[in-house]
């Protein structure tokens, strides 16, 4: 092989080489983490009417976020639930709305995050109590991810009323009503409960 046809050769594998280390960087450049993303200080909330999920959206609401948490928080558990059920609702309630506020959706010339209905997270202005803006509050420095980090949609489900939910054990999402079961039947902490639903994850303070 001569000596130009061996540069050339050279030349085209670190440039292959070169391709295939931006071709495995890029995505990672667009991914939103717990490192690289604050939380968002508003969270833009589409009201549709009588909070029914296939209803007209009357306006655009723009709240702060941590309030829009607790008045989230109130709609999707019961306040009188066990503190440590609450926690771990606060976890996932905050990580959904992470995640929709980096992802914007526009529609009818309106843009927003969220909406007030169970197409998101059942929202109602001002109707956070005592318990869940405690909720918030003691849990508002943590993050539920992977080991990476990335911003990710905690989901959840109503589940079976009073019942352990087996089924949703692993699952990737929190049954609401598992979420209770297991902070006052098996007196689990917060971090054991939402490690029982969502595999993979774990608690990052930021």
């Amino acid at each position: 092989m001569s000596g130009l046809v061996k540069s050339l050769v050279s030349f085209l594998m670190v440039a292959f080489m070169l391709f295939l280390g931006e071709s495995a960087k890029a995505p990672a450049q667009g991914i939103n983490t717990i490192y690289n993303t604050a939380y968002p200080s508003v969270i833009r909330v589409a009201i549709r009417s009588y909070n029914n999920p296939l209803g007209p959206i009357l306006w655009v609401q723009t709240i702060g976020f941590q309030e829009y948490c607790s008045d989230v928080l109130a709609n999707e558990w019961i306040p009188s639930w066990n503190p440590e059920a609450l926690r771990a609702g606060a976890i996932a309630v905050k990580m959904f709305a992470w995640y929709h506020s980096l992802h914007p959706v526009t529609a009818g010339g309106r843009i927003y995050d969220v909406d007030n209905t169970t197409n998101y997270q059942e929202f109602k202005y001002q109707s956070g109590t005592y318990q869940t803006d405690l909720a918030v509050r003691d849990t508002w420095r943590m993050a539920y991810t992977p080991a990476s980090g990335e911003i990710l949609p905690l989901n959840y489900r109503s589940g079976i009323p009073f019942n352990a939910n087996w089924s949703f054990i692993g699952s990737n999402f929190m049954s609401q009503w598992g979420s209770e079961y297991w902070a006052s039947t098996a007196k689990m902490s917060y971090l054991n409960i939402l490690a029982l639903f969502y595999r993979g994850d774990s608690i990052h303070m930021i």
